[in-house]
């Protein structure tokens, strides 16, 4: 995969930029990033706010090109959960994927991934030379947030700065995030979440560890049995199996 990237100084939100070329027609190659100095109005799950001052962290959206089903989504976005934690590692930073679309150090949030499936009712106009259908996944990785920052959030958090005690050039980092990304992109492609269950089971195990899973108002807790097909969480509870597609993890 080769990425395609444009840089604006201030957006509200890399996603919505990316969807808007999308449902407006626009070519969009396949690996188009786009890539906010700052952003305003970045939505997280659950419509947390996920705000970015200028040089502080990266914000960007990723466009695959594909025409996966809505199911495929969450193993795309643990795909990208692996790239980000290869590229921490090979920081020296001890991080943590953890499941459905954050990367964890120590049990601070370092960074956070949102996808969503796009289509174009327009998708059998022979005439269009854009993409008719696609995933945008946009990533949030804190990279110079300070620990003042940090503590202003609601929830634990962190940044490259915070555990290695250097600033980070950001579009530099970025760059860094290809390799990973490709490879991991590239597994999911060939076979979903299949390809990369060994190494999610591995990073976010052991199975049979307790889990406490809060969905909005829903609270269910058990043990961890795996994660089915498509990447969806498998907990064994008191009363017996239970498939869970989204919620917080703890």
């Amino acid at each position: 995969m080769k990425f395609h990237v444009e840089w604006f100084d201030r957006l509200a939100s890399t996603n919505i930029a990316m969807r808007e070329r999308f449902f407006q027609g626009l070519e969009i190659r396949n690996g188009q990033i786009i890539a906010a100095r700052e952003q305003t109005a970045g939505r997280g799950r659950q419509d947390r706010k996920w705000l970015s001052s200028p040089g502080q962290n990266l914000c960007f959206s990723l466009f695959i090109k594909t025409d996966a089903e809505l199911v495929a989504v969450p193993s795309l976005t643990m795909a990208v959960a692996l790239a980000v934690n290869d590229l921490l590692r090979s920081m020296g930073i001890l991080s943590t994927p953890k499941w459905p679309n954050d990367v964890l150090v120590d049990g601070r949030k370092i960074c956070g991934i949102l996808s969503e499936r796009v289509e174009r009712k327009d998708a059998f106009t022979p005439s269009s030379t854009a993409p008719h259908a696609g995933i945008i996944a946009g990533i949030g990785l804190n990279v110079n947030m300070s620990s003042e920052d940090a503590g202003a959030i609601d929830r634990p958090a962190t940044s490259i700065l915070i555990e290695s005690g250097q600033a980070t050039d950001i579009p530099r980092t970025l760059e860094a995030l290809f390799q990973p990304l490709e490879f991991w992109i590239d597994q999911w492609e060939k076979g979903g979440f299949s390809r990369l269950r060994e190494t999610w089971t591995e990073k976010t195990g052991p199975i049979g560890k307790t889990l406490t899973v809060h969905d909005g108002d829903l609270r269910k807790s058990g043990t961890l049995a795996g994660y089915g097909d498509h990447g969806e969480l498998l907990l064994q509870t008191t009363d017996g199996l239970e498939t869970i597609w989204s919620g917080d993890v703890s």
